[in-house]
């Protein structure tokens, strides 16, 4: 029977590379667990290795290159003996030529091929998702509160009626929106008689902020998150910028623990949480970077902005994350912290740049 992944199991965790995931495979590691990562080359691999091995945490963790998550039997080997699944493998950028090929195929296809790789592997009780808020929120006006029963609609209209002239933006809504819905679909398909081959849980963060300790070869390698926070810290954003409203935020470290605490708990069966720790604009994180208390960190970014010190936060929407915080007895790493461990992080890494 489908149930919840105890730790000393044995977890595939797929796109193990990337900003959120090399997070996600250091805590499955400290908290016991036996990891096998995908990643697309041996380079990446051997990051990670080195990685782990300086935390003293290398002893369980194996991976296996997957160049191409969109073929199906992709992860038939990866699954091989595994009982459970951490699927953080998505596409998350806007340079977007063909919002199907650049974005929804690898999203949906991705997605849907860990799935059929995991009916082949009776073992396997429980797959937690990376999804993300672009498949919850809807341009309502403010202030509305969103919950995991909201679905994102309006990205997909734009989709489907704009096809490849739809905006880069809604492209990536959609491809996380049509991943996850594809999940769920999957799961109901192969559900007979009330009983399903294995459970599932989403995790849907807005913006990820935090210390970087995946491979990154250069600046222009950052996450879409990061990488823009990282612009300002260079002088290469306007002052008025750092005022666009975006939402919410939340710590990488936070949402990695999520998706653990996903795969253990019992009652996050079949079930989606919204990760979302404070209501977001660029602003707010430039006022922390320039506390007095920051001086010496913000003198190695010379000519970062200021933006607008003490301007009126924007009337936004709001990211409810009750039902994580109440399922997992979640509470978020202060927003102070997470600004300056990711600039802390930075300031280290741009010296390989």
């Amino acid at each position: 029977m489908p149930g919840s992944i105890p730790a000393n199991a044995f977890v595939l965790l797929t796109g193990a590379s990337g900003f959120l995931a090399a997070h996600v495979g250091q805590q499955l590691l400290e908290r016991g667990y036996k990891v096998r990562g995908t990643v697309r080359s041996k380079e990446k691999g051997e990051y990670l290795d080195n990685l782990y091995k300086k935390l003293g945490i290398a002893d369980k963790w194996e991976w296996v290159i997957v160049e191409d998550v969109e073929p199906e039997g992709a992860f038939d080997e990866a699954v091989k003996g595994v009982d459970g699944i951490a699927h953080t493998a998505s596409p998350f950028h806007f340079r977007v030529t063909d919002p199907y090929k650049d974005l929804v195929n690898p999203a949906v296809n991705g997605t849907v091929n860990v799935l059929k790789s995991a009916l082949k592997e009776p073992k396997i009780q429980r797959i937690v998702i990376t999804s993300s808020f672009a498949a919850i929120v809807n341009p309502e006006k403010p202030v509305y509160t969103f919950t995991e029963k909201d679905w994102n609609s309006f990205s997909l209209k734009e989709l489907e009626e704009k096809k490849g002239g739809v905006d880069a933006f809604h492209a990536y809504r959609a491809s996380k929106t049509l991943a996850e819905k594809a999940a769920w679909d999957f799961v109901e398909e192969h559900t007979v008689d009330g009983k399903a081959p294995f459970d599932i849980a989403t995790i849907n963060p807005p913006l990820i902020f935090g210390p970087v300790i995946h491979e990154i070869k250069n600046a222009a390698s950052l996450n879409t998150s990061v990488g823009a926070f990282y612009s300002y810290l260079l002088g290469e954003k306007k002052d008025d910028d750092a005022l666009t409203p975006l939402g919410s935020a939340v710590d990488v470290r936070d949402v990695a623990k999520l998706h653990i605490d996903a795969l253990a708990t019992p009652e996050a069966s079949n079930k989606r949480f919204v990760a979302a720790a404070t209501g977001f604009y660029y602003q707010k994180s430039l006022d922390i970077i320039h506390k007095p208390e920051h001086a010496a960190l913000l003198a190695k970014f010379p000519k970062a902005i200021k933006g607008h010190p003490g301007a009126e936060a924007p009337v936004q929407n709001v990211l409810d994350a009750g039902r994580a915080k109440s399922t997992f007895g979640w509470t978020p790493i202060d927003f102070d912290k997470t600004i300056v461990d990711m600039a802390e992080s930075l300031a280290e890494r741009q010296k390989e740049w």
